[in-house]
This record gives structure tokens, sequence and C-alpha cells, in this order.
């Protein structure tokens, strides 16, 4: 095999690698500068190539679409790797809005969002995701908006029984994240 055909073997590989779909014949061909029959040609090298029992991965044909996938003896593995737990890692974002719910709960989302100055509907996501944050009533407004609070997760997580053991906020320092938060919304208004 020719330098250049295993070039485009390599980016047949990586295209089929990469979007994890089945990729149209008459695309893939687009995408290597090939007709329909060399791109072909060039899948079928790959799929032999996959078929020792050394490979966990194969390359099948669907309908004028190849797709690279994963061989049925490997099923075990990946889903002892799938319910595996996943350890949630807290963003600086995530982490910011979290207190805000800890400290000011109940809490509606439009409550975080006026104190954080910008939308949370991710972070909050992923903290209810995370079993962090839970819905604990409904806001008696029009609308009724959602109250969020913390969970006995957030509990576990953070080393407190109660909320009452959450450190209390430094007076002076409270005062400086208001005058920041006054200099940053004139700045804006400046602008």
């Amino acid at each position: 095999m020719g330098e250049q055909e295993k070039r485009l073997e390599a980016a047949v590989e990586a295209i089929l690698f990469t979007m994890g779909e089945s990729v149209e014949e008459e695309a893939l061909a687009r995408a290597i500068g090939l007709d329909a029959a060399g791109a072909r040609k060039i899948v079928h090298r790959l799929m032999e190539r996959y078929q020792g029992d050394e490979y966990g991965i194969q390359v099948i044909e669907l309908d004028h679409a190849y797709q690279m996938c994963s061989k049925k003896q490997c099923y075990e593995y990946l889903i002892n790797i799938a319910i595996q737990p996943k350890k949630a890692v807290l963003t600086e974002v995530m982490l910011e809005t979290l207190s805000i719910i800890a400290y000011k709960q109940p809490v509606t989302k439009a409550e975080i969002e006026k104190i954080r100055g910008v939308k949370c509907d991710h972070p909050v996501n992923k903290l209810v995701e995370y079993d962090l944050v839970k819905e604990v009533g409904r806001l008696d407004a029009p609308g009724r908006p959602i109250l969020l609070g913390t969970t006995e997760e957030f509990l576990r997580s953070f080393g407190v029984q109660t909320l009452d053991e959450l450190p209390a906020m430094n007076p002076v320092q409270v005062e400086d994240f208001k005058a920041e938060a006054e200099e940053e919304v004139q700045m804006n208004l400046d602008v």
C-alpha cells in the first residue's frame, strides 16, 4: 500500500471515529477527494483490518454509509465503565450559584440571576443533576416560580449536619462584594 493510500485510510478512520454516526459513502468520498468506488475500497480495507480479535472496534456498512462502532464481545466492558458513578466536578460558576442557593434558600432562579447578573439555567440544572439542589416549593407570585434549596447530599458533600454549620459570611467581605458589584454596574452603565 502506498503512502497516499495510507493517508487516505487514516483520514477515513479519523472521519468515522470523530463523527460517531454513519457517514454516507458520497460524503466520505467528497471529504477525501475520491469517487464513491475509491472511498468504498478504502473503507473495505479498514473493515478487513478491524476484523481481527485484537481490535475492539469495527467498521460496519449501513445502506451505502459506514460507521465505526464497538464489537459485541466488548459490550460487557462498556457496561462496566458506563455504570461507574461519575464524580461531580463543580465549576466556579456552579460553586457561586450553589453558595447563593445555600445562603439565600429558598430562592428562585430570577433572584439568583439578579445576584449573579447572568442567566443561571445551566449551573442550576447541573446542581440538580448532581443532587445538590432541589425544588423545595413554589413562590406565591405570578407564574409560580420554583423555589430552590439544598439537599441532604449537599450537607454530606460539604461535611455539615445542618445549614447552621455553614461558615458565617464576614460582614466586611459582604460590604466589599457590594461595593465591587456597584462599581461593576456603574462601569456597565457608563459604557
